[in-house]
């Protein structure tokens, strides 16, 4: 009996984290099921003891879920019958996925791929609640949609758990390997795509495993800088591979391993018709602006161990992390300087080693403690080498190097106290403080408060409030040598030779929201948010390299509204969003020389949109599973980012719809599992638009939308 209740229990606990769009109150931690032992003579049936390691693995998983909760958020779930009921299915880039979130706004791969809630590039990303450290920033994702388990999108006022960055959490929880088995995949189509994957997972004893892998070859590695069908010089080779494996060293232990691995080579895509840069050295030869040769190389590597123990009623998880990531630009010694009037090589990168710790301490019934710290080393190099042109009586070309190393420090502690005020009401306050030592050093205490109430069956009211620090990336934070540049009087000269050191962003964020059950399988939700934030961090491309560099806006403010609905009826399921948002600030006030002076003059004065801000964001599927044949359909709409001078226009609006049809057949073979065959088709009406038209603060060249693209997949299961 007791296993019995045991597995109600785990199916209930599945269900719930099945649901979208919930508002989490308090977790219930279930208790450590101890099995007595069997006489010798009666030995355990193997299924017996499959089951048992099955429900004391998700014992432990619902353990760590409730040392890291999300109360008074909004939080909005992907498992991975969702992600199958998209069009791609796991095929589907995870920044892809993400658009079907509410308040998320596409941005081409130049300028971070999305904003959540009209922020740039403050996610968190955390993999069985370990944080993920930002790297060096670039195109790639190193994240691989095959190995998510269940993927929820945390926003709202955060717990104090939750530091750094604090616009929105994609909390991942990974795929396992208590149902062994895995697939090999293959799927390709328009663009010359082509990509084979393959997935395993099982369990050996008291260890369970998981590991993914996927090559991905395509001639659309970025977005089109034309609206022609297919780019010119855009072609791109990727690799990545996650593997994920943990043991229960016993009824209170449990020690866990992730590692991951991204291998990326983008080709950079040329625009025909280009006007070459003037003056040039007498003699320096020009090469048609669709020949030039730049290429950018991406390389991602982390790793996570983490130990997780359960005693009486406490419940804690201690994980070292680290993480090295590389970005290497390779311009066109030629071409670069014929158009750009400089040719930059860039290489960066970032060595990091951290440890986490969290602990929640149930004190009695109303009262849960929670605690827990952060520390991280970052070892960042930024390394530039140009040829320029010299602007002088007789052009020459002069060579320029800049580089810069730093080592700096990440340190996080929180303490708060999840009180149970009544079934219905609950009161999480706690206090994070923050150090950074980087570039600037800087702290901060931060409050934060949220309320849950639960007043009838199928209502959730959540309310709070939180005060952030945001450190920058340290990588984009580096600080040029401008010396090097005026002193030669070249093209690359800054007419502003002011350039303060990028800061930490501080703000005041206030959020509240209800989600309700209408019908069976209906729920609706409504949220809003409000933020207040000083020294607001940005970034933006100031030049050809196609990577970013960090500034501060003195003032902003950030508010908007977000409506969401699912349903769900047996086979047919369906969900739409549409977010209103608005980001406004002025005076930048650190690396004022990536701007020109009337720019400059202007946001000093005036509150300008953020290039990012979105005013409308929508987006909506459905998926229907007849006959064993699954039809899925989605779409994403946006108003348009900003443009023109000081982004007081915008480009036009967009919507993109895309298809999906598969079928699961039954082998002929006795033994051989079932093959999945899947048609895919990406902007449906091969809609042309423009993500960016080139202009905007901190936007260097046009960036098309995908044009109509066909898709076929294999899926062999084992």
């Amino acid at each position: 009996m007791p296993v019995i209740r045991r597995l109600l229990q785990c199916a209930s606990a599945a269900a719930l984290m099945a649901a979208s769009n919930t508002a989490l109150g308090q977790t219930a931690l279930p208790e450590i099921i101890v099995h007595e032992p069997k006489p010798a003579a009666e030995p355990t049936p193997a299924s017996t003891v499959a089951s048992d390691f099955a429900i004391r693995t998700q014992t432990f998983d619902q353990a760590r879920d409730y040392v890291l909760p999300k109360i008074g958020t909004d939080t909005y779930q992907f498992n991975q019958q969702a992600i199958e009921a998209l069009p791609q299915g796991d095929n589907t880039p995870v920044d892809k996925l993400l658009l079907q979130a509410p308040g998320v706004t596409q941005d081409s791969a130049a300028s971070g791929l999305l904003h959540v809630r009209n922020e740039h590039a403050n996610v968190q990303y955390r993999i069985n609640g370990i944080l993920l450290p930002d790297g060096v920033a670039g195109f790639a994702q190193i994240l691989e949609t095959g190995f998510v388990g269940n993927l929820a999108l945390i926003t709202g006022a955060l717990p104090a758990q939750y530091g750094f960055h604090t616009a929105g959490l994609v909390d991942i929880t990974t795929r396992s390997g208590l149902q062994p088995g895995g697939s090999v995949s293959i799927y390709g189509g328009s663009r010359q795509t082509i990509t084979p994957s393959f997935e395993y997972g099982g369990t050996v004893g008291q260890t369970e495993y998981f590991v993914t892998g996927r090559y991905f070859e395509s001639g659309e590695g970025i977005e089109n800088p034309t609206s022609s069908l297919n780019a010119i010089h855009d072609y791109t080779v990727q690799g990545k591979f996650f593997g994920y494996m943990s043991t229960l060293l016993d009824e209170t232990t449990r020690v866990s391993a992730i590692t991951g691995v991204s291998v990326n080579q983008f080709q950079i895509p040329n625009s025909p018709g280009q006007t070459p840069f003037s003056p040039l050295p007498d003699g320096f030869p020009v090469v048609d602006s669709t020949q030039i040769n730049e290429r950018q190389l991406e390389r991602n590597y982390y790793n996570v161990l983490a130990l997780q123990r359960k005693l009486n009623d406490v419940d804690l998880q201690l994980a070292y992390f680290s993480r090295y990531s590389s970005l290497h630009f390779v311009p066109d010694p030629v071409g670069d300087v014929d158009y750009n009037g400089a040719a930059t090589d860039v290489f960066r990168s970032s060595l990091l080693h951290g440890i986490e710790g969290d602990m929640a301490w149930r004190i009695n019934e109303a009262h849960t403690l929670r605690t827990g710290f952060y520390v991280s080393g970052e070892q960042t190099k930024v390394d530039t080498s140009a040829v320029a042109v010299v602007l002088d009586d007789s052009p020459t070309t002069t060579n320029i190097y800049d580089t810069n190393s730093k080592l700096g420090w990440l340190l996080g502690t929180y303490v708060q106290d999840e009180w149970k005020i009544t079934d219905q009401l609950t009161l999480n306050a706690g206090l994070r403080f923050d150090q950074m030592y980087q570039y600037v050093d800087a702290n901060q205490f931060s409050p934060r408060v949220s309320l849950v109430y639960k007043p009838l069956d199928g209502t959730t009211i959540h309310a709070g409030y939180a005060r952030y620090f945001t450190p920058p990336s340290q990588a984009l934070a580096a600080e040029p040598d401008l010396a090097l540049y005026t002193a030669t009087n070249n093209a690359l000269t800054p007419a502003i030779t002011q350039s303060s050191p990028v800061l930490p962003e501080r703000s005041h964020y206030f959020d509240a929201g209800v989600d309700q059950k209408l019908l069976p399988g209906l729920t609706v939700g409504i949220d809003a948010y409000y933020k207040i934030a000083r020294d607001l961090l940005d970034d933006g491309q100031f030049g050809q390299a196609l990577l970013l560099t960090a500034f501060n806006y003195d003032k902003a403010f950030n508010d908007g509204v977000e409506l969401k609905a699912t349903y769900q009826n047996g086979n047919f399921s369906a969900y739409g969003n549409i977010a209103w948002a608005r980001q406004v600030a002025t005076d930048i006030v650190s690396n004022q020389s990536l701007f020109g002076p009337d720019e400059l003059a202007y946001i000093a004065t005036h509150y300008i949109y953020t290039d990012h801000a979105q005013l409308w964001t929508g987006s909506a599927g459905m998926s229907y599973l007849w006959e064993g044949t699954r039809y899925s359909a989605d779409m994403i709409y946006g108003s348009g980012l900003r443009n023109g001078f000081a982004n007081i226009g915008t480009v036009p609006p967009y919507t993109q719809f895309n298809l999906g049809v598969s079928h699961e057949f039954a082998s002929p073979v006795p033994g051989l599992k079932p093959l999945t065959v899947r048609f895919d088709i990406v902007n449906v009406f091969d809609t042309i638009y423009e993500i960016r038209d080139g202009t905007g603060i901190g936007v260097f060249a046009p960036q098309f939308g995908p044009r109509c693209g066909y898709f076929v997949g294999l899926s062999q299961q084992l």
